[in-house]
């Protein structure tokens, strides 16, 4: 690992001027200014609420559409579905044309094709309007990524990192909770949260700096980039997992509650979503002092303790109270993982590749979304949800053993080196 600083273009940039802003020099207009971080943070909390959203009201938009259970499933995953197949032409475009346009743009396609859900009569349209959101939300994910790791460098990149994780972990708690309100008015309602995308997309066109790409296209594609960086399939292999464990919990804790009595809902949204994502928000905000003390393989393999201890528990606690310690291991699990396998996957990238790069993690991420019930509900559903969470417990336990038996490569400017 080099730890220098390079541009989309691929070209090396100058060393980081004090705050940690790559072109603060030859930008005046400063691409690093609040406006911008606080954009970027904003729409990095849209990520997690993709399909959490809508969540409260399947139910209901069950017997008003006269559908069965996996066709309202849909609803909420058919997005990751299309966020893993249009990523890599996305990053594409962000590699050739730079992020800011990619990135406003897809913000907008966010807002209204998930808004299409307020007006939606018949169950293709709304399958339509997820389709075209996916679009949307796979611009989101990469652009935000791409720019934030673009603006800031060394130390103040991890303290951003963590940033991005608590505001995507504080996005997993808020905009569910609204959609839930809403969903009191009616089924369409909740619809209506993903509007928030359009704004953001016009703020981003007038905040953002226009860095423009042009070199990725004479780079070669992703099996180039994987050829010159096979370290790179460990990384997505961890965030695929990652993926699936969140899911796991999200998807078939309930089962597990209810084998314990818990039933209400606003209950099990405590269990199954407040108290991850509150606990993963709290991590995140304490990450750049972590990252101070601790390398990047050794907060990597904290995390895959941490989500062996989950599912652990998940599988053997027969108390609520012990449960409750489930879902703040895994939060606390993802909390740690994400910031650093973003990080270690830009670094490990070439320059003019790093927009191709961040869209290979958004297909394995919500393709790991999108499989996780696959994976996993044949199991639950042969035996039972403790015989699943144990079984994902012992994958977590195998990725402790592998992390600690490979030598993950390291930055530059990492504890020790």
């Amino acid at each position: 690992m080099t730890g220098r600083t390079e541009h989309p273009t691929g070209e090396e940039a100058p060393a980081p001027v004090p705050g940690g802003l790559v072109d603060a020099a030859r930008d005046p207009a400063g691409p690093g200014r609040t406006g911008a971080l606080v954009t970027l943070l904003l729409a990095s909390t849209l990520g997690v609420m993709a399909g959490s959203v809508v969540s409260p009201v399947v139910e209901v938009m069950r017997g008003a559409l006269q559908i069965g259970g996996t066709a309202a499933g849909l609803v909420v995953t058919a997005h990751a579905l299309a966020v893993a197949v249009v990523s890599p032409l996305v990053g594409r475009l962000i590699d050739r044309r730079g992020v800011r346009t990619p990135l406003a743009f897809g913000l907008v396609l966010y807002g209204l094709g998930g808004a299409t859900g307020l007006f939606a009569g018949s169950y293709p349209v709304l399958i339509a309007g997820r389709l075209v959101f996916g679009v949307g939300a796979a611009a989101v994910f990469i652009g935000t990524t791409v720019a934030l790791l673009q603006l800031f460098q060394g130390p103040r990149q991890d303290r951003v990192m963590g940033w991005r994780s608590a505001a995507n972990s504080v996005g997993g708690i808020t905009w569910p909770l609204l959609g839930g309100a809403l969903g009191g008015i009616s089924w369409h309602a909740p619809f209506a949260v993903y509007l928030i995308g359009v704004p953001l997309g016009l703020l981003a066109l007038f905040v953002l700096p226009d860095s423009r790409g042009g070199r990725g296209a004479r780079e070669g594609g992703v099996v180039t980039l994987i050829r010159r960086n096979p370290v790179l399939l460990g990384f997505y292999a961890l965030q695929a997992a990652s993926s699936v464990f969140l899911y796991a919990m999200v998807v078939f804790l309930p089962a597990r509650l209810a084998a314990l009595g818990i039933h209400e809902p606003l209950t099990v949204a405590l269990y199954s979503v407040v108290v991850s994502s509150a606990v993963g928000s709290l991590v995140g905000l304490v990450y750049a002092r972590l990252r101070v003390r601790l390398s990047y393989p050794a907060l990597l393999r904290i995390a895959a303790l941490a989500w062996t201890g989950a599912f652990t528990v998940l599988g053997l606690a027969d108390h609520p109270a012990l449960v409750l310690l489930g879902p703040a291991l895994l939060g606390a699990g993802q909390g740690l993982s994400l910031p650093s396998l973003t990080v270690l996957i830009n670094e490990n990238a070439p320059g003019a590749l790093r927009g191709r790069a961040a869209a290979l993690a958004g297909t394995v991420i919500f393709g790991g979304q999108f499989l996780s019930p696959l994976l996993l509900g044949p199991l639950i559903g042969a035996t039972s949800s403790t015989t699943g969470f144990l079984a994902a417990a012992g994958l977590a336990a195998l990725v402790v053993v592998v992390l600690l038996a490979v030598r993950i490569p390291e930055s530059q400017d990492s504890p020790g080196n």
